[in-house]
């Protein structure tokens, strides 16, 4: 881990604009933020109160796909886009906690995320992480250099959670997706959550409009349909696309939120 500590500004880090990684981690109860994105972040949770649950929703959501994919699906590699400051159970740990030998490589733009980027490459013996600088934005460069850990030819699971929902042309997300889908073999799997305003009212709507006023980047909410065109011709696995909260979680007590989750296989 980085000797950062919340408050000491770092070089290529904008301290007067909340970020969605710094924002993120303080829905998430954690330390690495800014006076600014605890501001943001408590007046969009004071909007839209169930903001929270969708950041811990989002991250459970991540703990049962990677585990079943390293698990049922037989798994072995991980390319993570947008990969967000470092929680608990990240990729690497819940794929390597079932198959020791699997890979992952991290892909952010964030400078705060690349400070901590030591904690996201502990890896096991028999395994391997890398972390790569780049943005979602340019999948050709990402695939490039996850070719140096990565093995293309053989089946990998591309993560793209909270990341399309940043890149507002919904024909420049859904071109990227089939790029990186053009990029692997059959039996790979693309696992995509996204937020929506199709699952709750007009509170969720109010609050993301503050965000693009007051915070970076700007976030696009899609519906199902749209999300469900980013793997078009894969085969969606049950329960299909369904609230992240959703996916195949046995706690059925657990609430629905506003954020789509799916993991689709490329026949």
């Amino acid at each position: 881990m980085s000797d950062w500590t919340a408050g000491t500004p770092l070089r290529g880090v904008n301290t007067t604009v909340a970020h969605n990684a710094r924002v993120w981690n303080h829905w998430l109860g954690g330390k690495d933020n800014y006076e600014v994105d605890r501001n943001v972040g408590d007046h969009i949770q004071d909007m839209f109160p169930l903001i929270a649950d969708v950041a811990r929703a989002d991250r459970a959501f991540l703990k049962r796909a990677v585990a079943h994919l390293a698990g049922e699906a037989g798994i072995r590699q991980y390319l993570d886009i947008g990969t967000g400051l470092p929680s608990a159970d990240n990729t690497h740990q819940v794929a390597q906690r079932i198959a020791s030998d699997s890979h992952v490589v991290y892909v952010d733009n964030d400078p705060l995320v690349l400070t901590h980027a030591r904690a996201l490459l502990t890896s096991s013996t028999l395994g391997r992480t890398d972390y790569i600088e780049a943005d979602a934005r340019h999948p050709g460069e990402i695939l490039r250099a996850a070719s140096r850990t990565l093995n293309l030819q053989s089946p990998v699971a591309v993560m793209l959670l909270g990341i399309l929902n940043f890149i507002p042309d919904t024909a420049q997300a859904t071109a990227i997706v089939r790029q990186l889908v053009e990029a692997i073999p059959s039996g790979s799997y693309v696992v995509i959550s996204h937020p929506t305003t199709e699952l709750d009212g007009e509170a969720n709507r109010e609050a993301m409009a503050f965000w693009n006023d007051n915070a970076t980047p700007p976030i696009t909410a899609r519906g199902g349909d749209e999300i469900a065109a980013f793997v078009e011709g894969l085969e969606v696995l049950e329960p299909g696309i369904v609230s992240c909260a959703r996916w195949r979680n046995p706690d059925e007590s657990e609430p629905s939120v506003p954020q789509y989750g799916l993991i689709a296989r490329k026949p």
